[in-house]
């Protein structure tokens, strides 16, 4: 949930914000013309996370179990988990304009934030799939 609320922040903060938060130039350059692009994939990502948030607690027990819970998890895991490790190598071996447009400390913090969201996601869909197998 912490991730989507920094995404709403930078929405609201403007492009300084995106900046900061390591959107790259050009996602700070439209949000300061007023184009609505960063606007919308960034709240489209916003609404992700959270969504993804609210499996997270499903599957804690913390509220209802939610439609295909397990495997929702999985797949949540495995795009966390591969975001993380692809960002550790992708501005290393690629000239991609999409890739390269971030700075080499936005793409290894985030990947490695993946890569510990990941790993929570892993360790408690893990734990979840065990208590289901032996009960």
């Amino acid at each position: 949930m912490l991730a989507s609320m920094l995404h709403l922040v930078c929405i609201w903060g403007g492009p300084d914000w995106y900046l900061a938060m390591g959107a790259g130039q050009a996602m700070a350059d439209m949000a300061a013309a007023g184009d609505l692009y960063p606007t919308l994939v960034t709240a489209f990502i916003a609404v992700v996370l959270a969504l993804w948030g609210v499996y997270a607690f499903s599957g804690a027990g913390a509220i209802i179990k939610l439609l295909f819970l397990k495997t929702v998890l999985v797949l949540i895991t495995s795009v966390y988990l591969l975001r993380g490790v692809a960002g550790l190598f992708a501005p290393f071996v690629t000239t991609s304009p999409m890739i390269q447009q971030n700075s080499i400390t936005f793409w290894l913090v985030s990947s490695l934030i993946c890569c510990v969201y990941g790993a929570f996601y892993l360790l408690g869909t893990s734990r979840l799939w065990g208590k289901n197998t032996h009960s």
